[in-house]
């Protein structure tokens, strides 16, 4: 491991996910560079390679190359390479209010419905998508997730999140029987995965890929025809239980957001819901 991502991995505790893609960032703004140090170059060469991204990249993946950037060069403090940060100069790309694409209740049920359950595969599957859609989980705390975490009497699962931060979420019966289901058809375990509740056939964890596929196809075979991925059940969920009333911070802690400000964006989406509502019944529309 470079000393970049050791430094973002133990000393910043971010996610692999994030090291990985970070790395990736400041691997190619070096190229960009062209041989030049980093520890000499300006907010104009910044804003040149910005600008360059710009060209394949949509303001959110800007905002994010700006963000690894911004991170590198403060490591290069640290260090003592640098005693400034160039992208404070460097203005990030203005961003729409993102609203992500939710299934309705009817399209949830039938996604789940159109499992099959006569293979140990469909009650895998039914078992995740349950989990997802019942907890509101990421796709990698689902992949991650432990028996030994699954509190079956008391209807609570323990999910290590970003940041290997730990939260208690309540589930339903629904998802604690289809994972108990699945618990029984589960194959032996490989060396050293005894405990992830979730295997694939050489009983080795499901990978975060093989789950957006599975999600994909079963959306597909359901008829669901909207282009959605695992985090899609995340976003339902949060936005179900705004819409039926929750209180805005139980979903923070729900969904394990560090603000109250990120869960915010679920009381749009709700607001969009009973504006649609009012519009298409009104006889002024």
């Amino acid at each position: 491991m470079d000393p970049f991502s050791y430094h973002l991995s133990v000393e910043r505790q971010l996610s692999p996910n994030t090291v990985a893609s970070y790395g990736a960032e400041v691997s190619s703004f070096l190229g960009f560079l062209e041989g030049r140090p980093a520890a000499s170059c300006s907010s104009d060469d910044v804003t040149s390679y910005l600008s360059e991204r710009s060209k394949v990249l949509g303001k959110r993946s800007q905002a994010h190359a700006l963000s690894a950037l911004r991170c590198y060069f403060d490591y290069l403090i640290l260090e003592g390479e640098r005693k400034d940060n160039p992208c404070d100069k460097v203005d990030a790309p203005k961003l729409g209010r993102y609203l992500p694409e939710v299934l309705s209740v009817q399209e949830v049920e039938a996604i789940l419905d159109a499992v099959p359950l006569d293979t140990a595969v469909g009650v895998r599957d039914r078992a995740i998508l349950e989990i997802l859609y019942g907890c509101g989980l990421r796709v990698s705390e689902a992949c991650g997730l432990l028996v030994s975490h699954v509190d079956f009497d008391k209807g609570f699962l323990r999910v290590v999140g970003k940041g290997d931060k730990e939260r208690l979420v309540p589930v339903g019966e629904p998802a604690l029987d289809a994972l108990s289901a699945w618990l029984d058809l589960r194959p032996a375990p490989a060396p050293g995965c005894e405990d992830f509740a979730f295997l694939n056939r050489f009983g080795k964890p499901l990978s975060r890929v093989s789950v957006f596929k599975m999600v994909k196809e079963r959306a597909m075979l359901a008829g669901v025809r909207k282009d959605i991925s695992p985090h899609t059940f995340r976003h339902s969920f949060a936005t179900h239980l705004v819409e039926n009333g929750a209180d805005l911070r139980v979903v923070q802690e729900m969904l394990g957001h560090e603000s109250v400000l990120t869960t915010e964006i679920y009381t749009h989406i709700d607001s969009q819901t009973w504006q649609r509502e009012v519009l298409d019944h009104h006889p002024r529309r």
